[in-house]
C-alpha cells in the first residue's frame, strides 16, 4: 500500500480516529494557554476589591481602566494575525505570552489612574493576537464537521479560568502585606508567572502545521491535508482560489454582521465578568474567599453550556439558531438578574446569562471558518475579533457609569439584556454557504 494511501477501514472510523488524536494532542495544551490568558485578563476584577480602596480609585476609573484592555486589543488584532500567518504560531504565540506576562506582572506597580490605564492598554496590545491566532490555528488543523465542538472545548478555558481563578484570586488577596506587598499586588505578580513560563514552552512544543508534527503518520497527514483543502469554499468572494487580498474582508457583509454580533457578546461577557466580584459583594457582603467561590458558580454553568452547544451544533450542522437561542437565553437571564434582590436569585440569573453567552461561542466561531480562507481567514477572523472586543471596552465602562450614577447595577444589567437581544437578531441575518434565509437551514 502506498505510504499516503488511506486504509480500507470505513472513512468515518478513520476520520474519527484522526480527530481524536488531534484533540488529544492539541486541545489540552491550547486550553491551558487560554486559561492563563483569560485569568490575566480578568483578575483585575478581583484586584479591584482592594486596590480601588487603597489607591482611591472611583468606580468610573476602574470601569475605564478595565475597558482600556480592549482599546489596545482592537488596534493590534489584524496586524498580529498577519504576523502569525508569516512567522508561524510557534514563534509568535511564544513572544506574545512572554510579553503579556511581563506586562500583567507590572500591574502590581500601579499607583495612579494614568498608570492603570496605560498598563491595561498595553496588556490588550500584547494579548491581541492570541485568541484570533488560536481560532486560525484550530481552523488549519480540524475539518469543518469537528470545529464547533473543538472550539467550544478550547474556549471552555474562559469560564473554567473563572472557576479556578475565583477561589484562587480570593485566596491570594488574603496575602495582604506579605513581603511588603498588598494582596492585590501579589495577585498580579503570581498570576503573571505562568504566562512567561508557558510562553517559553510554546516555542519548543507547538507545531505550526500538521505536516510539521511527528505524531501524525504520512497517511494521516495526507488525509488531513486533502480534507482541509477540499473544504475550501469554491465560490466565496473571499476565497477566490486563494488570490483575494486580505483587505477584501471589508467588502463582505457577513464579516461586518458577525463583528457586530461579537461586539454585543463581548459587551455582556466582559461587562459581567469584570464586575462579577463587585456584583456578588453588593448582594452578599462576604469576605474575599466566599466572593471568589460564589463568582465561580456562573463560570461552571458556562462550561457545561459551551460543550453541549458546540456538540449539538456539529451534530446538526446548524450554527445561526444555536447562537441566537443562546443569546436570547442570556438576554432573559440578565433581565431577571436586574429585577432580583437576593444573592441566590442574582447568582442563579447571572449563571444562566453566562451560560447563554458562552453557549454562543463554539457555533459562532465555526461560522466565519465556513467562508473565510487563506489570508482572508487571518484578516477576517482578526477583524471580527477586534471590532467585537470593543464591546469589552464598552461593557465594563457602562456598568461603571451606571453604578456611579445610581449606586446599583440594575440599569447596567438592563442594558446588557438589550445588547444580547440585538445580537440574537443580527446573527439571523448572516447568510451562510448553502443557506436560504427565507426557508431556514
Amino acid at each position: 500500500m502506498p505510504a499516503n494511501a488511506i486504509p480500507s477501514s470505513p472513512a468515518s472510523i478513520w476520520e474519527a480516529a484522526i480527530i481524536r488524536k488531534l484533540t488529544r494532542r492539541l486541545v489540552p495544551f491550547l486550553f491551558l494557554l487560554y486559561i492563563v490568558a483569560y485569568l490575566d485578563r480578568i483578575n483585575v476584577g478581583f484586584a479591584k476589591l482592594q486596590m480601588s480602596e487603597q489607591l482611591h480609585f472611583s468606580e468610573q476609573v476602574y470601569g475605564l481602566a478595565a475597558g482600556m484592555f480592549f482599546a489596545g486589543y482592537f488596534f493590534f488584532q489584524v496586524p498580529s494575525n498577519l504576523i502569525l500567518g508569516r512567522i508561524g504560531a510557534r514563534r509568535w504565540i511564544s513572544i506574545l505570552m512572554i510579553v503579556w506576562g511581563t506586562i500583567s506582572g507590572s500591574m502590581m506597580l500601579v499607583t495612579t489612574p494614568r498608570s492603570f490605564y496605560v498598563l491595561r492598554f498595553l496588556l490588550g496590545l500584547a494579548e491581541a493576537g492570541f485568541f484570533p491566532g488560536m481560532i486560525l490555528y484550530l481552523r488549519s488543523w480540524f475539518p469543518a464537521n469537528a470545529r464547533a465542538r473543538t472550539m467550544a472545548l478550547f474556549m471552555t478555558a474562559g469560564p473554567l479560568s473563572g472557576v479556578i481563578g475565583g477561589p484562587l484570586s480570593g485566596t491570594i488577596l488574603t496575602l495582604a502585606h506579605g513581603g511588603g506587598l498588598a494582596g492585590w499586588q501579589w495577585l498580579f505578580l503570581l498570576e503573571a508567572v505562568p504566562a512567561v513560563l508557558l510562553g517559553a514552552i510554546v516555542y519548543f512544543h507547538l507545531a505550526d502545521r500538521p505536516g510539521d508534527t511527528p505524531w501524525l503518520s504520512s497517511q494521516e497527514k495526507a488525509w488531513l491535508s486533502n480534507t482541509l483543502h477540499r473544504e475550501l469554499p469554491p465560490n466565496s468572494l473571499l476565497s477566490g482560489g486563494g488570490a483575494a487580498p486580505w483587505w477584501s474582508v471589508f467588502l463582505d457583509l457577513r464579516v461586518w454582521l458577525l463583528a457586530l454580533v461579537y461586539f454585543c457578546l463581548n459587551t455582556c461577557s466582559y461587562g459581567i465578568s469584570l464586575w462579577l466580584p463587585s456584583v456578588v459583594k453588593h448582594f452578599s457582603e462576604r469576605g474575599t474567599f466566599v466572593i471568589g467561590v460564589l463568582s465561580a458558580i456562573p463560570y461552571l454553568a458556562a462550561t457545561v453550556g459551551m460543550v453541549l452547544s458546540g456538540h449539538h451544533s456539529d451534530r446538526t450542522g446548524e450554527r445561526r439558531w444555536h447562537v441566537a437561542g443562546s443569546a436570547l437565553l442570556a438576554a432573559s437571564a440578565f433581565f431577571l438578574a436586574a429585577v432580583s434582590t437576593s444573592t441566590v436569585a442574582v447568582v442563579t440569573a447571572i449563571s444562566l446569562s453566562v451560560l447563554g453567552i458562552n453557549g454562543m461561542l463554539g457555533p459562532f466561531w465555526a461560522m466565519p471558518s465556513s467562508f473565510l480562507t487563506g489570508v482572508t481567514a487571518s484578516a477576517g477572523i482578526a477583524m471580527i475579533n477586534s471590532i467585537g472586543n470593543l464591546g469589552g471596552f464598552v461593557g465594563p465602562y457602562v456598568l461603571g457609569v451606571a453604578r456611579s450614577s445610581s449606586g446599583n447595577f440594575r440599569s447596567g444589567l438592563f442594558l446588557l439584556a438589550a445588547a444580547m437581544g440585538i445580537g440574537a437578531v443580527l446573527v439571523l441575518l448572516v447568510k451562510m454557504p448553502g443557506v436560504d434565509l427565507r426557508h431556514g437551514e
